[in-house]
């Protein structure tokens, strides 16, 4: 389940030094190689109170290059942290590829805190490690080399330790009142945390436990782990030929019609509907959006749909209703080598809004399941993987009390032509048609086949797709502000009357199998 490094053993001074030469030589080459690979490589220190954690990072720190090194330590929330989802403060501090992050406590610093000081109970305690279950999951699968260490002190060896630290003044501020009542707690808090590593020691991210007692022993052990994990990660993916990504021409299911079929593309509005009805809700949506604000309400809409379909006239009309100190636009085009050396999910998790403030994607995250699966930047296995990566980070945004509206903007293949030529002829709008644009339209079939998945398999009940017609804009923009308007003011508690229903994974199901009927 887990791995034990020997306890109980001493490394003398003479020993110890004859060892650091050969091993710093390592360290630092092993450095060099990990600079040209393609994983990072992030190492968890935790355990129990006074068994070195701080110094042992501190010597990692002396031993190797600090310029591919970051240590991180994760202490109380901070007002800008208390405002976004728990695990904000950690994506933030992932490392990119090619780097080691030291991180002191981690993630399981506060749960396993939370259970012994009766914050949280057994089953709140089991929903925390199945997250970072889940959340380390999703870094081993990206390729990242996840590297954990429990240091472990007796109860004697701890109390003693302890006594030291609180003697030094320098030292003496580690010794907080937490720290002594988990001293005076000792056999509970190594029940939980032993109960914590059998949860989450994972095949490739094992627990490595090592006696805290002696730091030459401790120092040792720890740095040729990480050695060694390194040494066989770069040797095996030096083995491993890259393999070209593959074209994913056809479907994973073979839909006759998809859900998009059932829409009607035919509903609009006269420019005169248009107008009141666009007035009543941009006006209703800055009623409430300024509630919202008030409240610390956030709030993040995801825009995805055709090319032409209307995405950026749709923002157009949201943000006069905002106030412009509250909101900002993320227009996502391929990722730039900084996000390129990170998880996917990376790059979205930097940009959630703060209590109270909304965030609008042209496009998002979902490009793992539409553009990189078709055009085939992302391989088979990886985007199959991100459905329930996506999910799971939609849980956390919504469970985290944060408004998440997905629209899809659905136009057919006339109408989008259509919008193509009219774009060339308009000199203000020439920049926005490109070859890439008509080269999308000989793969719709593909797109279709990867919306229709995402529609199924990211349509949630805490957070559901909204499919909108877009072949009239006027209807569109009209039906989007409502949408939001009215997500909001359910959020606030107010009574929505006229609400479309979401879409909803079971209702995709019930469409599918009524368009099939009608085909």
């Amino acid at each position: 389940m887990f791995e034990v490094a020997e306890l109980g053993n001493r490394i003398d001074k003479g020993t110890y030094n004859a060892a650091l030469p050969e091993l710093r030589i390592a360290l630092l080459q092993a450095q060099q190689a990990l600079r040209e690979a393609n994983f990072p490589v992030f190492v968890l220190v935790s355990g129990v109170n006074g068994a070195g954690k701080g110094d042992t990072v501190n010597t990692l720190n002396e031993w190797m290059d600090p310029r591919w090194l970051q240590a991180f330590s994760f202490g109380p929330l901070t007002d800008e942290e208390r405002e976004r989802p728990e695990y904000w403060r950690f994506w933030r501090a992932l490392t990119p590829k090619g780097r080691i992050g030291l991180y002191v406590g981690s993630w399981y610093s506060q749960p396993i805190a939370a259970r012994v000081e009766d914050e949280i109970n057994d089953a709140e305690l089991d929903a925390a490690l199945i997250r970072i279950r889940t959340f380390e999951r999703a870094l081993v699968d990206d390729g990242a080399l996840v590297i954990k260490f429990w240091l472990h002190l007796s109860p004697e060896r701890q109390k003693k330790r302890l006594k030291q630290l609180a003697a030094n003044p320098d030292t003496a501020w580690q010794v907080t009142d937490q720290v002594r009542r988990h001293l005076k707690d000792y056999d509970k808090f190594r029940s939980i945390a032993e109960h914590t590593l059998r949860a989450t020691s994972m095949g490739e991210a094992p627990w490595i436990i090592v006696d805290g007692s002696d730091h030459r022993y401790r120092n040792l052990t720890v740095a040729r782990h990480i050695l060694d994990r390194i040494q066989k990660r770069l040797a095996r993916q030096a083995l491993i030929a890259p393999e070209p990504a593959a074209l994913d021409a056809a479907p994973v299911v073979n839909h006759a019609r998809t859900i998009l079929d059932a829409l009607d593309l035919e509903q609009q509005l006269d420019k005169k509907q248009y107008k009141q009805q666009l007035t009543e809700q941009q006006t209703r949506l800055r009623r409430l959006a300024r509630r919202a604000h008030e409240r610390q309400i956030s709030c993040i809409v995801v825009l995805e749909g055709w090319d032409a379909a209307g995405k950026g006239g749709i923002i157009r009309r949201i943000v006069p209703a905002l106030d412009a100190r509250s909101y900002q636009i993320i227009p996502i085009a391929a990722p730039t080598d900084e996000e390129r050396g990170h998880h996917y999910l990376w790059r979205f998790w930097r940009h959630i809004p703060r209590a109270g403030y909304t965030t609008l994607y042209d496009r998002s995250w979902y490009g793992r399941v539409l553009v990189e699966r078709v055009e085939g930047f992302a391989g088979r296995e990886e985007w199959m993987r991100a459905y329930a990566e996506i999910n799971d980070f939609e849980r956390q945004l919504t469970e985290h009390g944060i408004v998440l509206l997905k629209f899809w903007l659905h136009i057919d293949a006339d109408e989008q032509l259509r919008r193509f030529q009219e774009r060339e002829q308009i000199p203000w709008k020439q920049h926005k048609i490109t070859e890439e644009d008509y080269r999308n339209r000989e793969r719709a079939e593909d797109y279709v086949h990867a919306v229709n998945d995402m529609v199924e398999r990211t349509s949630t009940e805490y957070a559901p797709w909204h499919l909108i017609e877009g072949n009239d804009k006027r209807f569109a923009r009209v039906k989007a502000i409502r949408l939001l308007a009215d997500a909001l003011a359910q959020a606030l508690g107010d009574e929505v009357s006229g609400r479309d229903e979401p879409i909803h994974s079971d209702q995709v199901a019930e469409d599918k199998v009524s368009a099939k009927r009608k085909g």
